[in-house]
């Protein structure tokens, strides 16, 4: 089975990204906003962010199968069930809204630049990665789990 492209866990690269956003905005104070309701927003992102990660965390724990998303050789079943009835990464879903929260609190249009990434950066080097693995370990199974279920949301 071939290795993970990169070896970056995602909630690394997600706080990552965070600072990087940060930076951003300290280095382009020109370019802030602001939208009614920001905090609730925020915290809303947040709130929602945890919950889709720690759903799929405990859907990885009730199938028996491992969360480290570096080894999916380690992977003991497809889980299907519950949040991954809705999406393939709910985890990866949830660090890229706590992502969005910290650049709505933010407030700078640069720092939405990280979102794309994240999507982009997730994509080709952690989901990508995965899913050959997995088809690799669990064939027609998980064929038809992608075809059923998308990749995000």
């Amino acid at each position: 089975m071939r290795a993970l492209e990169t070896k970056l866990p995602p909630v690394a690269l997600a706080f990552s990204l965070a600072v990087v956003a940060w930076l951003l905005a300290y280095s382009t104070p020109l370019v802030t906003f602001h939208i009614p309701f920001q905090t609730i927003i925020v915290a809303l992102l947040l709130v929602a962010g945890a919950a889709i990660s720690i759903a799929g965390v405990y859907s990885f724990r009730v199938g028996n199968t491992t969360v480290n998303p570096t080894t999916p050789s380690e992977t003991s079943s497809v889980v299907t069930t519950g949040v991954y009835g809705y999406s393939r990464n709910p985890m990866y879903v949830g660090f890229g809204l706590a992502l969005l929260a910290v650049v709505v609190h933010l407030g700078n249009l640069t720092c939405c630049l990280v979102i794309p990434f994240y999507v982009a950066y997730m994509n080709r080097f952690q989901i990508k990665p995965e899913e050959q693995a997995l088809l690799g370990k669990f064939g027609a199974p998980f064929a038809a789990y992608m075809d059923r279920v998308r990749r995000w949301i």
